[in-house]
């Protein structure tokens, strides 16, 4: 076989076994994060709704913001267009921070997130 038609077939290779392990490696980062999180998804939710009155979590995600390990939530109020991002520190139960984001911020962080 020659080499010009080789190195296609090995490239196309090498990234479908990439693509596939994809999911994997963030399954398997995930499993870690949450192996050191103190702080339940269940526990920090009510402490993250506790700072936003008739809230309701539309995300939540385990990630590590700034150094610290934090329960990001995404919550919606009636009557409101505006996501109020809550962390929650996932040791310590801390509230990291809270801001309001409007639908053009949630919109530019979601184009950030796609690269």
């Amino acid at each position: 076989m020659k080499l010009k038609t080789i190195l296609p077939c090995l490239f196309t290779c090498v990234l479908a076994i990439g693509l596939l392990d994809a999911p994997l490696l963030a399954k398997d980062k995930k499993s870690k994060l949450e192996a050191k999180a103190k702080i339940s998804k269940k526990e920090a939710g009510k402490i993250a709704l506790a700072k936003v009155p008739h809230g309701k979590i539309k995300e939540a995600e385990l990630e590590e913001e700034n150094g610290k390990l934090v329960w990001s939530f995404d919550i919606a109020t009636p009557h409101s267009k505006d996501i109020t991002e809550v962390q929650v520190n996932a040791i310590t139960g801390e509230v990291v921070s809270l801001e309001k984001e409007t639908p053009a911020d949630q919109k530019k962080e979601k184009k950030k997130e796609a690269k």
